[in-house]
């Protein structure tokens, strides 16, 4: 038990001596730890100032809609201009992948993303050795979104154009040609009825005339008044059946063919066609991302004080490697 415990002392007494050797060896070199450390920050100060700082700009591009045509008058039924997880791969390949590998650029665009749980918004990120630079670049980005979106309105337009010219083409055959054949098929209807109806008259007379006289002849008359009876009912409901067919074509069908024509030209209002574009405007910041002059300064000084604190203990192992040399000649 004793012998443990002296071991410990001198085990503790071998490690202040060699700590109190540690602190000698660093006072004793200070200058040198101090000249490297020197050096090596100054270099880096030297590096920082003459990099060229490098400013990010960032802008937060929203997809443009349409109204889609909607019977309901439902302000919400919006059809999406692009899917933006699509978009952004293909923005992605234009505007980044393509330019990598460029060399001497001043900007360039760094990222086209989607921000989380967003179906609508595109996050484009660009880099340049001023703001104006950087934000040039998203410019082009928008640009190009919104040259390819307008093309997709424009389409829109056009087709909706193209069925109110088909509506209206559809109400003037209505009004000149449809309704007024069936105004001639009426009234060539009305008229037969009338000549029908004389030559019941006809033969009610004839009827009693020769009804005495000739009973059998007074039957055969009676015979074809009830079949011309029968035809002037046939011919009095289709008259009907014309009769509401005009109706239903100048009420019905054209009011139906006027409210689709009213909706669809609601539906070409500017307000709403809305392309894609910025929200909030573009965001700078007054000081460049890169370099991070001072993080880099203060890397350099911890750099340059482990280094030479190394090089005083490597000096100091080699000058007591060459004592030992002399000692054991």
């Amino acid at each position: 038990m004793g012998n443990n415990i002296e071991n410990q002392r001198i085990t503790c007494e071998e490690d202040e001596i060699d700590l109190r050797e540690l602190f000698i060896t660093l006072k004793k070199n200070k200058k040198i730890i101090a000249i490297i450390t020197s050096i090596i920050t100054f270099l880096a100060t030297i590096y920082v100032l003459l990099k060229t700082p490098i400013y990010e700009a960032k802008a937060m591009i929203e997809i443009g809609n349409y109204k889609a045509n909607n019977n309901n008058n439902n302000n919400n039924n919006k059809v999406q201009l692009d899917n933006a997880s699509q978009l952004s791969k293909k923005l992605n390949v234009v505007f980044v992948d393509m330019h990598k590998n460029d060399e001497d650029v001043k900007s360039k665009v760094i990222s086209i993303n989607v921000p989380k749980k967003s179906k609508v918004f595109l996050e484009v990120t660009a880099e340049g050795i001023s703001n104006n630079l950087a934000k040039d670049d998203i410019l082009k980005v928008v640009q190009y979104i919104q040259n390819k979106h307008q093309k997709i309105l424009n389409d829109v337009k056009k087709r909706r154009e193209f069925e109110i010219k088909n509506i209206d083409r559809k109400i003037t055959n209505i009004e000149t040609k449809e309704t007024k054949l069936l105004d001639d098929k009426i009234a060539l209807q009305e008229e037969s009825l009338k000549e029908y109806k004389k030559q019941i008259l006809e033969i009610d007379k004839n009827i009693q005339k020769i009804e005495k006289v000739n009973p059998t002849l007074a039957a055969l008359k009676l015979m074809k008044r009830r079949d011309l009876s029968d035809f002037i009912l046939k011919l009095n409901l289709q008259l009907i059946n014309l009769k509401n067919k005009r109706d239903d074509l100048i009420t019905n069908v054209v009011w139906n063919l006027q409210e689709k024509r009213n909706i669809l030209a609601s539906m070409l209002l500017p307000y709403n066609y809305k392309n894609s574009q910025i929200v909030g405007g573009i965001l700078t910041n007054d000081y460049p991302i890169k370099p991070k002059k001072k993080l880099i300064v203060v890397v350099a000084f911890i750099t340059g004080l482990i280094l030479s604190i190394f090089f005083v203990f490597f000096l100091e192992f080699l000058k007591s490697f060459k004592e030992e040399n002399k000692e054991d000649l």
